[in-house]
């Protein structure tokens, strides 16, 4: 890439970035003047930047040159028409939701508009409060698949890490110690609930290391029945049992200069600890039948999620094993401990899932996302996941609304609702409502002291007291230095 390219790139990803931190923007192409004045103030007295343009060219040229959270574009524009920009306002912009505007609302206009990429069709003349709903909407969408999409970036760059979205305190923590213990050839003990992403960790920790080019084996030790996973792990020669027909190697042959990943290490019977501890402590091992010692160079990461201090005091975990293992201590947290996660860990995997099935599902309903918020999630990270791909596959519009989320979210007793003084809030009032309560959550936890709430969230102290402002959050005076 050359240095023009790569310069583009970063005031792109710095243009992105800004955006989602400062108000919405939003652009308008429209011929009438009026629209275009009524639409701005409109919009600027609900706080969101306006930008517009009288046609289509002028309207592309500041596309070209500008990121936008939605545009209006009104389908009778002289020369091309919106439908005839849409395929170039998709090519340049491709995940900008479009709201078309008209006076002429036909079936087939409604049609041909969405089929190009448009997220919505207004008639004119509009309802103000319907219209403010609808982009409400689209914008929080949007800027929760732009933060995701910047998070990404943001952690394949500084760590080099796939798949794994958060930007909660425990899960920037825990990035950098995942960062810090990657490049060494010391065993990892990863410890948390089921669904937490264990194995996602795992992969990141291989991939930041030294062997990121030799193997990665997952390995379920609780899945593999106790008489197979000694062949399953250390292989066989002919003739060790009556199915073995043939020798085979096992995995640690397999995962010989990578990593192996031992899942689940808490339900390994005893006899097996005791192989895999003599595994750790001389790196060599023999097949099952076999008389020849094999010598291997494999760095174990396991996880569990069983607590193995209780394991060891009552006498079904090895003590030995478990500090061998437990050189490198990794605890994820569970779901329901970062929160802030679930927004776009949901736009993360609504995305994913929708672009696997081929379908246009964009977001969440505003009930849907109180749902989610105030859910437990017994089954972390995984069960969020489930959820998602079920709403995908289940929804017919672009839209998950409650009825498409499993029974046991919607069936269940939830603690008090962080909502329910705005039952009828749309889903951008959600967020930003969620954004107030965490910013006013640490502020209380630093004694009202902005600039070490501005160091806790890694931003600039001018930015925290932008977000004060705008989101009217309450600072009290401070109780300490």
């Amino acid at each position: 890439m050359s240095e023009t390219t790569e310069l583009a790139a970063e005031t792109l990803h710095l243009q992105r970035t800004a955006r989602i931190v400062g108000d919405p923007r939003i652009l308008i192409i429209d011929d009438e003047a009026a629209i275009r004045e009524s639409l701005d103030t409109l919009l600027t007295l609900e706080g969101f930047t306006v930008s517009a343009a009288s046609d289509g060219p002028s309207g592309l040229e500041l596309l070209s040159r500008n990121e936008y959270d939605l545009l209006l574009l009104d389908l009778a524009l002289p020369g091309e028409s919106g439908l005839d920009l849409l395929p170039r306002i998709v090519e340049m912009q491709p995940n900008l939701p479009v709201i078309m505007i008209t006076a002429y609302g036909t079936v087939g206009n409604v049609v041909d508009a969405i089929r190009a990429g448009a997220e919505n069709f207004v008639q004119k003349p509009w309802d103000n409060e319907k219209l403010l709903a609808d982009i409400r909407a689209a914008v929080a969408r949007h800027r929760a698949e732009e933060e995701v999409v910047q998070l990404k970036r943001t952690l394949k760059q500084r760590y080099n890490f796939e798949n794994i979205v958060g930007k909660s305190e425990p899960m920037l923590r825990l990035f950098d110690l995942i960062a810090q213990v990657s490049p060494s050839r010391s065993t990892v003990l990863i410890q948390g609930e089921s669904g937490t992403g264990k194995e996602l960790i795992a992969k990141a920790i291989h991939a930041n290391s030294p062997r990121k080019d030799r193997p990665f084996v997952p390995v379920n030790t609780g899945a593999v029945p106790s008489e197979l996973l000694e062949s399953t792990l250390f292989g066989h020669v002919k003739g060790a049992f009556t199915s073995a027909v043939t020798a085979k190697k096992g995995l640690f042959e397999v995962a010989n200069g990578g990593t192996l990943f031992l899942d689940e290490i808490g339900t390994m019977g005893m006899d097996m600890q005791a192989k895999i501890l003599r595994v750790l402590q001389d790196r060599r091992f023999m097949h099952l039948g076999g008389v020849q010692e094999i010598q291997v160079d494999v760095r174990i990461i396991a996880a569990t999620n069983v607590n193995l201090h209780d394991a060891v005091r009552a006498g079904r975990f090895r003590e030995d094993l478990f500090y061998r293992l437990n050189v490198i201590s990794l605890e994820l947290p569970p779901l329901r401990s970062r929160r802030e996660d679930i927004p776009l860990l949901a736009a993360h995997f609504l995305k994913f899932y929708a672009d696997e099935n081929g379908t246009e599902i964009r977001s969440l309903s505003p009930e849907a996302m109180r749902i989610i918020m105030d859910y437990e999630w017994p089954g972390n990270v995984r069960e969020l996941e489930n959820a998602m791909e079920r709403g995908v596959v289940l929804s017919t519009s672009r839209t998950i609304s409650p009825d498409l989320l499993p029974t046991q979210l919607t069936g269940s007793t939830y603690s008090a609702s962080l909502l329910d003084h705005q039952p009828n809030a749309s889903l951008f009032d959600l967020m930003e409502e969620i954004e107030r309560r965490i910013i006013s959550d640490r502020l209380e936890r630093c004694h009202w002291n902005q600039t070490e709430a501005a160091e806790y969230f890694k931003i600039p102290l001018s930015t925290l007291n932008q977000k004060i402002k705008r989101l009217n959050v309450e600072v009290k005076k401070r109780t300490r230095d």
